[in-house]
């Protein structure tokens, strides 16, 4: 593999967590090279893979710039490319509050929203069965994530969820908002995401309308043709 670039950033066409890290490498102006990992043949869990993520998930990306650092776990890949990249600050904040708040959210968007959208994907498309209880259980979850963000965003002066600014806090939560407004909870009759959930909503918006992460969502739809 050549080293050209800076950051080789193992992912999957679809799967929203490296989506994610590919979003601030873009913030950042980092050259990356995406490794497609094709989970139909367990590309994931084979040694080639696995030698960098024991865990055998996606995404994990190797610093080539900085001794072939490796890393998985999307939300410390995030604080990593900050903590050692964004020199200016633009995707961060220095306070010590608010240093704790950010951690907080990414913390809540891998705990709180990942698994309960993914979960809500799985019974929906992928498992061997229909289970409506399973369905609903997580499509509910879904809408109370987007609950929980909604009455702190309407709380927000600037509309993001630390400080004045986009940070790596709200840019987590990106790629699993667009499967949860697109997919999950289009499927739940009566429910309007834009009315129901309006700071939400403009927030979703605002941030997926940021150039970097349109390009990325751009490379997206081009792979899933």
């Amino acid at each position: 593999m050549s080293h050209g670039k800076q950051i080789t950033l193992y992912m999957h066409t679809v799967g929203p967590n490296g989506w994610k890290v590919a979003f601030v490498l873009e913030e950042l102006g980092l050259t990356y090279e995406p490794v497609y990992l094709d989970f139909r043949k367990g590309e994931q869990k084979a040694p080639a893979f696995t030698q960098y993520n024991p865990n055998g998930r996606i995404p994990a990306i190797i610093d080539h710039k900085n001794g072939d650092f490796v890393l998985w776990e999307s939300c410390a890949i995030l604080l990593y490319l900050v903590d050692k990249y964004d020199t200016e600050k633009r995707l961060t904040v220095t306070d010590d509050k608010g240093k704790y708040t950010l951690t907080q959210w990414l913390f809540f968007q891998a705990s709180g929203q990942g698994p309960y959208f993914g979960q809500a994907f799985w019974f929906m498309k992928y498992h061997s069965e229909t289970i409506p209880s399973a369905i609903e259980r997580y499509q509910k979850e879904t809408l109370r994530v987007f609950s929980v963000l909604d009455g702190v965003l309407a709380k927000s002066p600037s509309g993001y969820l630390v400080g004045d600014k986009v940070t790596i806090a709200d840019l987590a939560f990106v790629s699993w908002n667009k499967f949860g407004v697109e997919g999950i909870v289009s499927a739940v009759d009566g429910v309007d995401v834009e009315k129901q959930f309006p700071a939400f909503y403009a927030w979703y918006k605002k941030v997926y309308a940021r150039p970097a992460v349109k390009k990325v969502f751009e490379i997206y739809e081009q792979l899933q043709k």
